[in-house]
């Protein structure tokens, strides 16, 4: 089976806003609403990403700006009290910056942001260097794909593979991203890993069956 080739490099977005190490901190904030991005990767000269500002990291600095924290809040806050009191994109940022492929799955990158908590990934090569970056809405686009569409990839990558004709006969409709196989199948214990399979390409929500087994033979 092949289906959809869908991987990070398929979603991200390829002209990236990047800053060096050196930046200043109020060029870096009007290169986030320059571009209209709440995060710039930093790179070094080579184009390899160091690390990455976001707005919590710039916040500290707006938040502690008139004001003087207590000893508790001190202790507790110390990585952003450094934070209010840095000047460049070496001393804001968050380093390592966590990465990813351009060949990684969505679902890869989705695990990723999830089990760190980040809205974004910066997407570099073998080397480390910066080739786009990938956001949470990047990864949703592939629920934009046409239901006749998904249905057909459905048709061909997975019901053939499964429920060959003339032993069974399925039809597979999708409506709204959710695919429903009706008919009937030569074979029941395959419909669990036709589950599977289903919601495996890309688009699906979710997948509801109304397959029957072959019929018995009358005596």
């Amino acid at each position: 089976m092949h289906g959809s080739p869908h991987i990070v490099g398929d979603v991200m977005t390829r002209s990236v806003a990047a800053v060096g190490r050196g930046t200043p901190f109020k060029d870096i904030v009007r290169t986030m609403q320059d571009r209209k991005v709440s995060a710039v990767p930093v790179t070094d000269g080579g184009g390899r990403v160091l690390g990455i500002v976001s707005e919590a990291d710039l916040l500290p600095k707006e938040e502690f700006r008139d004001s003087d924290p207590d000893r508790y809040t001190q202790l507790r806050r110390l990585s952003d009290l450094a934070k209010a009191g840095s000047l460049t994109a070496e001393e804001l940022m968050t380093s390592p910056a966590l990465t990813v492929r351009a060949r990684a799955t969505l679902a890869q990158a989705a695990r990723e942001m999830a089990r760190a908590r980040v809205k974004r990934l910066p997407v570099v090569d073998a080397d480390g260097r910066l080739e786009g970056i990938v956001s949470r809405a990047d990864l949703l686009k592939v629920f934009l794909r046409g239901d006749e569409e998904i249905a057909e990839e459905i048709r061909r990558e997975v019901v053939s593979y499964l429920f060959h004709a003339p032993e069974s006969s399925v039809t597979v409709e999708v409506r709204d991203g959710v695919a429903t196989l009706a008919g009937r199948v030569r074979d029941t214990s395959l419909v669990p890993v036709a589950a599977r399979l289903v919601r495996a390409v890309e688009g699906v929500v979710d997948v509801e069956f109304a397959l029957d087994g072959p019929d018995r033979p009358t005596t």
